[in-house]
């Protein structure tokens, strides 16, 4: 009779690790720790006055919902668009949106739940860079 391999994985992650978004993450669930098929779901943290890289997900979505700090996501083609989340609010990316994110705080760090519809969505960021002529700043 064969074995089956599902069960159910707790997990703390310890380790911070540097994303492609020049962020760091603390990593949850993925292919890669828990043998994630369709998910992955992480911590980050995002220093006080720091910012991510521009950048878009290739082929995923992303949800986040912000446990501490006020973020702005900057987002669209020349990074025109603005939103800003805080504690206990959710935000949603598309696939391929371009975007950054900014704590708007220089003294406390901004924390935040990431999940996405991919279970390796590292290895489809992409970085973005914003044209001069497009009119954003940064």
């Amino acid at each position: 009779m064969a074995t089956d391999e599902r069960r159910v994985q707790g997990l703390r992650p310890d380790t911070e690790v540097m994303t492609r978004q020049r962020l760091p993450y603390f990593v949850g669930i993925s292919g890669q720790t828990v043998g994630a098929q369709g998910l992955s779901m992480h911590l980050v943290v995002i220093p006080p006055g720091g910012r991510a890289e521009p950048h878009l997900h290739i082929g995923y979505e992303t949800g986040i919902y912000v446990l501490e700090g006020c973020v702005l996501t900057r987002w669209g083609a020349s990074l025109e668009n603005e939103i800003v989340s805080e504690a206990g609010e959710f935000l949603f990316i598309p696939p391929g949106v371009p975007h950054e994110a900014i704590n708007l705080s220089a003294s406390e760090a901004a924390r935040a739940i990431v999940a996405r519809n991919d279970p390796a969505e590292q290895d489809r960021v992409e970085p973005y860079v914003v044209s001069p002529t497009s009119g954003a700043a940064g």
